[in-house]
């Protein structure tokens, strides 16, 4: 029988293994595959909630309350609409392994949001490794294209959506104390429908979708697995725990989605990519280490 630090461990692995597609096969939809941007980052979010709204339902959830509306209205502005839509969007031009290194410094941007929210005062060698990882990433994003300089749209689309999601992350750790960890991102799912279902029928309307076989299996799975299953291994990993050891599992997401990106899309793995990505995951390690030894209870 298994020890409940390696099941936590276990559970999280898989959520991070779900999540780590989420990336090339986003490309798959909207890099060829016929289905529009937009299309896919609401949509998939559409499908997302139906399942959520059925396990609440079944599960007979209490419904939040007050205040909490408000900040399950942070966490599906960050991780049900704003992370998606833009990284659709992005991956329409940006490669699946280029994407997963500057997505790879979310950890850490979710460390410093988590900091600046609950007003923690972490030692400066936090701040230092933060910056390092940002810096990183920026200067491979500046690199894209044969070294001309200058960040593309693309990759401004993908730092907002990390900073997007490190809100959406940081928000919903503090939130699932109060709703529990799967409930939290499913009231967010709900609590987004309306949005959702507007974006999804304007862009089916604008340009009807025709993907191919692959896209429209690459999009469900966005919708159950990325948008809501992964959640679920995810977080009951985090529940189980050691918290401070499973959340650092993430880290090995970037590595995940660079090797499925080279064996679904056929993508070049250059010395670029994997020096950017080693320097970008390790800065996001050691930001993120740090702030777990000086305040191991927080989110």
């Amino acid at each position: 029988m298994l020890s409940p630090a390696r099941t936590g461990l276990g559970w999280g692995l898989l959520g991070v293994a779900a999540f780590s597609l989420t990336v090339p096969l986003t490309r798959v939809a909207v890099g060829g595959g016929g289905l529009s941007p937009l299309f896919v980052g609401s949509g998939r979010a559409v499908i997302a909630a139906l399942l959520a709204a059925v396990a609440l339902a079944v599960t007979r959830q209490r419904p939040p309350r007050g205040a909490q509306w408000a900040r399950l209205a942070v966490v599906a502005g960050g991780v049900v609409a704003g992370f998606p839509l833009l990284t659709s969007f992005a991956l329409t031009t940006a490669s699946a392994g280029h994407s997963a290194v500057v997505i790879a410094l979310l950890p850490a941007a979710t460390a410093v949001i988590a900091v600046l929210r609950t007003r923690e005062r972490p030692p400066a060698r936090f701040w230092l490794m933060a910056a390092a990882g940002a810096l990183a990433a920026i200067g491979f994003a500046s690199l894209r294209g044969g070294g001309s300089g200058g960040l593309h749209w693309s990759d401004l689309l993908l730092i907002v959506a990390v900073l997007a999601a490190g809100v959406g992350y940081a928000e919903g750790g503090l939130l699932s104390r109060e709703l529990g960890a799967w409930q939290t991102i499913s009231w967010a799912l709900v609590l987004s429908a309306p949005l959702m279902v507007a974006l999804t029928a304007y862009s089916a309307a604008q340009h009807p979708p025709a993907g191919t076989p692959g896209a429209w299996a690459a999009f469900a799975y966005l919708g159950v697995i990325s948008m809501f299953l992964g959640f679920f291994a995810w977080y009951r990993g985090l529940a189980i725990g050691p918290m401070a050891q499973v959340s650092q599992i993430q880290l090995v997401q970037p590595v995940m989605t660079i090797s499925w990106a080279a064996l679904l899309l056929h993508e070049d793995v250059t010395w670029s990519t994997v020096l950017g990505g080693l320097t970008v995951i390790a800065s996001a390690a050691l930001a993120v280490r740090t702030r777990l030894n000086r305040a191991p209870g927080t989110a």
